[in-house]
């Protein structure tokens, strides 16, 4: 789909009854949330879900996963980390890329738990955006994932399939989010990250979407200018 294409959907939504109609299909379609789910961050504790979450910015799954096991080996508490030199913690972290903006949070965010909430990690949006380092969508990650919260996180394929579905708009992955939180039933925040997700990875793909073969292209606005 060429960008002049693109943007000609840009401004459109769909109604409130659509929205509802469109989330009915993808649950349909879509297996959703499922017992394995673990998400992209699967970690066992709260503090390490952040952590991965953070080194995951601007960084492949699998390289993700490479240096958190790195930095994990070293140390995997508040306290642990602060006890490393910035050079072992930017060495380990190396394969996810942008290591010494991400060693600085890193340490920010630690000292930020211990001075402040005693190492504990908050439970919800606000408190997680306040530590260094965690934006929207690494907090909304966060409470799906680790606290099991009905929140629809908003990454490269829900934001995107969002935007053409007319569920959502924004420039942003986090504008992005907040328009689907306002716009989405509540019965869907429990499952719509899955959804969404998934109907991004295997139909509404990043270059040609398969709108000929779309469950959801009666409804869609780009449909019809998808070729």
């Amino acid at each position: 789909m060429s960008q002049a294409k693109s943007s000609a959907f840009a401004d459109k939504l769909l109604s409130a009854e659509d929205v509802v109609t469109v989330f009915r299909l993808l649950g349909r379609n879509m297996p959703g949330r499922t017992r394995d789910a673990k998400g992209p961050k699967d970690q066992p504790n709260p503090f390490r879900s952040c952590v991965s979450c953070m080194l995951s910015a601007q960084s492949r799954d699998e390289n993700t996963a490479k240096a958190s096991a790195a930095l994990f080996a070293l140390a995997d508490t508040p306290q642990g980390i602060l006890a490393l030199s910035d050079e072992a913690i930017a060495e380990a972290i190396k394969p996810c890329g942008l290591y010494n903006m991400k060693t600085r949070n890193l340490k920010m965010m630690c000292a930020y738990l211990l001075d402040e909430l005693d190492g504990e990690v908050p439970q919800n949006r606000d408190g997680l955006m306040k530590l260094p380092g965690i934006g929207r969508k690494c907090a909304d990650i966060v409470m799906s994932f680790t606290f099991g919260a009905d929140v629809i996180a908003v990454d490269t394929h829900v934001h995107r399939v969002s935007n053409r579905l007319g569920l959502a708009r924004g420039k942003t992955e986090a504008q992005t989010a907040q328009s689907l939180e306002e716009r989405s039933p509540a019965w869907a925040l429990r499952d719509g990250h899955f959804w969404l997700l998934q109907f991004g990875r295997t139909v509404c793909v990043s270059r040609v979407p398969k709108c000929e073969a779309c469950f959801l292209s009666h409804l869609c606005p780009s449909a019809s200018i998808a070729t």
